[in-house]
């Protein structure tokens, strides 16, 4: 006999529109926190959008990322992103690495000296190592980046609203944008509020939190429209409460198995993923809340049309003729 794991039982019956407004108006209360905590705050911006100083290397050895990270945290030269350069043109003994380093106070770039530092250490651990290129990226670049990723994020939720428009209707499109910018808004804000490193995969982390979140909204709002067409005459409150109880299963169970993964990557992964996984978890955890809490809530307030839609005929001047 075949065990099987239930995290839900079957036939739940949750109430989860007996505390809405304290739920729906927490919600709002927190997007606004976030709002002002950003403000106040600011974010902890990495590389990518501060500008800094890209450092290449090249060596007769492999490169081990590990040592050299251990060799210049010493240094205090601020936030270093080491990753290994392939290329299938490369030399069986050619190792090229890429190493960036933020900019320094008052400076659009790292000093001479900070990069200086960089090669002593480097040299120490690895005498065969070259530095065949230095480059610096200055505030211009880093505030079209920021510009970049704003633009992707209103793109990804605006196309998500439109396909939801045309999947199911436009009540749906409207909660379903209001649920989406409420986890990035305040991932956002947590992020900010912790002081966590925001940098381009940060970015791709809360582009990865939109997709989580509407697809468990869409989960539910099918089950929704099915249940719409099935229950013609019960309370739209009552058919939203039925979905979600009868989606709750394997909601739980995604967002369970998704953050075993996430978990795992945060303790295993080191300080490179740390930011990237932290943002994803945050995101998971507040998708599947505003899914349940958020989306269906307003979607009820506005209404929706259970008319049935007229059958279109066939154009033909026999379309209503009995066979």
């Amino acid at each position: 006999m075949a065990l099987r794991l239930k995290l839900v039982p079957d036939n739940t019956k949750i109430d989860f529109f007996r505390w809405q407004w304290l739920t729906f108006g927490s919600s709002i209360a927190v997007m606004i926190a976030s709002l002002i905590i950003v403000a106040v705050m600011g974010l902890n911006f990495g590389i990518d959008f501060r500008g800094g100083t890209t450092i290449r290397t090249e060596s007769s050895q492999p490169v081990d990322v590990g040592a050299y990270r251990e060799a210049l945290q010493p240094l205090g030269i601020g936030d270093v992103i080491i990753t290994e350069v392939f290329d299938p043109t490369f030399r069986a003994d050619q190792h090229v690495a890429s190493i960036r380093i933020e900019a320094q106070e008052g400076s659009a770039a790292a000093s001479t000296e900070s990069v200086e530092k960089v090669s002593n250490a480097l040299r120490a651990i690895d005498p065969s190592i070259t530095f065949p290129s230095v480059e610096s990226v200055g505030p211009k670049v880093s505030g079209e980046l920021v510009q970049s990723a704003v633009l992707a994020l209103g793109l990804a939720a605006l196309g998500i609203g439109i396909y939801i428009w045309f999947r199911f209707e436009w009540q749906f499109a409207v909660g379903t944008i209001l649920a989406s910018v409420h986890d990035v808004l305040v991932t956002v804000g947590i992020l900010s509020l912790f002081q966590m490193r925001f940098d381009l995969t940060t970015v791709a982390a809360l582009l990865t939190i939109l997709g989580f979140s509407v697809n468990d909204t869409v989960v539910v709002f099918d089950r929704l429209r099915e249940n719409l067409q099935k229950y013609k005459t019960m309370p739209l409150r009552d058919v939203m409460n039925l979905s979600v109880n009868e989606t709750l299963s394997r909601t739980v169970m995604t967002v369970a198995t998704t953050l075993i993964a996430l978990f795992a990557l945060l303790i295993f992964g080191g300080d490179v993923l740390r930011g990237f996984v932290s943002a994803i978890i945050f995101g998971v955890l507040l998708g599947t809340y505003s899914s349940i809490y958020m989306a269906k809530n307003l979607v009820l307030w506005i209404g929706v049309n259970r008319e049935p839609k007229p059958k279109s005929k066939a154009g033909t001047k026999f379309a209503d003729i009995d066979a």
